[in-house]
């Protein structure tokens, strides 16, 4: 009924529910890191600093549910404590059901109301998970007397203001739009037809402001220039340089070009001084070579000799070791076959010497004789038996055969 009234809830908060966990998750990221979570519990056990939405259950985030449960009960135990309750951080091989327990109970302590199973706090994620944790965090952010508060925002300037600015500023995207309407060098002199056209019509749709008489100043030249003067360093155009700028770039090639120009200039110079003494080095090194073969060519000679002969020595050992290895084979069964004819007769010979088959005989024979004689008391039992039954079926023969049989005088004297 529990599980049926909580899905009618999910239905009824709409179809962004699903993604609420996501926000709850970096609402609890941001509460953590203001707890100062990296140096209190990351740093105490080695861990790397969670992402945006490591409790959040969903297809397309990879999970690990045994890591997951194990930092949620450590981030759960520290909060705990950091909220004033006394809590034992829990072991990595713990009951994951007695864990659960004792921190739903820490939390209905703190006055939160629990209406979800234990179970659903096991798989280390979801929505369940980052509950309790942004609950804890709220309560520890309480301890620490710590509250979010309405931002501040800068008053804003006055539009007037902005308008002298920009006016003042001319940045560099202005400054390319203003290339881009200007014609090329080449082209100064040919007339815009259609610049020309939509002037004339704009002059003809003003009405007409021509003054009547000649205009003539009445501003006194000294006031001119003081303003002028006050008003010359808002007039500075400032133009930030763009590192995308094809301009730039060109620029930074034509320095560059000239400073490998000039730098080739300077070491030109040490390069074919480098040159020249490279070369007089090798002429050196060849000569002392040639000098020195010339003086150690009978010492080759000699060498190339001994060579030749340390390979015929070898080629002889190679010969000789592989006659003397298949001698050691031949060696090797020989023993093989002398050691099998030695233990052959080391068996004949004891089982000669050996006196244990005449023992085992006079054992059978022992054996024999008691067996016999317990034969003949056995035959003497059952001849004694036959004899008994024999007697007994003679006597009840004999009984038989008197009783009947009727006397004949006694016959004839009742007749």
């Amino acid at each position: 009924m529990a599980d049926d009234g909580r899905r009618g809830d999910e239905e009824d908060r709409g179809p962004g529910a699903a993604h609420q966990v996501f926000v709850v998750m970096e609402c609890l990221l941001e509460k953590l890191k203001v707890l100062n979570y990296e140096e209190e519990v990351l740093a105490k056990h080695n861990m790397k600093n969670l992402s945006r939405h490591y409790f959040v259950s969903s297809p397309y985030l990879a999970s690990n549910p045994g890591e997951q449960f194990y930092m949620f009960t450590i981030m759960a135990a520290w909060l705990i404590n950091v909220a004033g309750r006394p809590f034992t951080e829990p072991q990595e091989y713990d009951e994951p059901n007695a864990t659960v327990s004792n921190i739903l109970a820490e939390l209905r302590a703190f006055g939160v109301k629990v209406d979800f199973p234990p179970s659903k706090l096991k798989t280390g994620s979801g929505e369940y998970v980052c509950f309790v944790l942004d609950r804890l965090a709220e309560e520890a952010l309480k301890r620490r007397g710590f509250t979010f508060r309405r931002p501040n925002y800068p008053s804003e300037n006055t539009e007037e203001e902005s308008v002298i600015e920009d006016d003042a500023e001319l940045t560099l995207s202005k400054v390319e739009e203003e290339m881009i309407e200007e014609p090329d060098d080449e082209e100064e002199n040919v007339m815009d037809l259609e610049a020309l056209k939509l002037r004339t019509t704009h002059i003809e749709a003003e009405p007409s402001s021509k003054p009547d008489e000649i205009l003539e100043s009445t501003v006194d030249a000294a006031e001119w220039n003081l303003e002028v003067e006050r008003v010359l360093p808002q007039l500075k155009v400032t133009i930030r340089t763009d590192n995308k700028d094809w301009r730039i770039h060109v620029d930074q090639m034509h320095q560059h070009r000239d400073g490998i120009k000039s730098s080739l200039k300077e070491a030109k110079t040490y390069l074919d001084k480098l040159q020249e003494d490279i070369g007089k080095t090798l002429e050196k090194v060849s000569s002392r070579e040639k000098y020195i073969n010339n003086q150690l060519e009978h010492l080759i000679q000699e060498y190339r000799s001994a060579q030749t002969k340390l390979s015929e020595a070898k080629e002889r050992y190679q010969q000789a070791s592989g006659g003397v290895t298949e001698r050691t084979r031949v060696l090797a069964e020989i023993s093989e076959e002398l050691e099998k004819v030695k233990q052959e007769m080391e068996e004949k010979g004891s089982s000669m010497s050996d006196g244990a088959p005449v023992v085992k005989i006079k054992q059978s024979l022992t054996k024999l004789k008691q067996e016999v004689v317990q034969m003949d008391v056995r035959i003497g039992v059952v001849e004694h038996t036959l004899l008994q039954a024999k007697l007994k079926e003679k006597s009840n023969m004999t009984r038989d055969m008197h009783a009947t049989n009727i006397p004949e005088p006694a016959a004839g004297t009742f007749t």
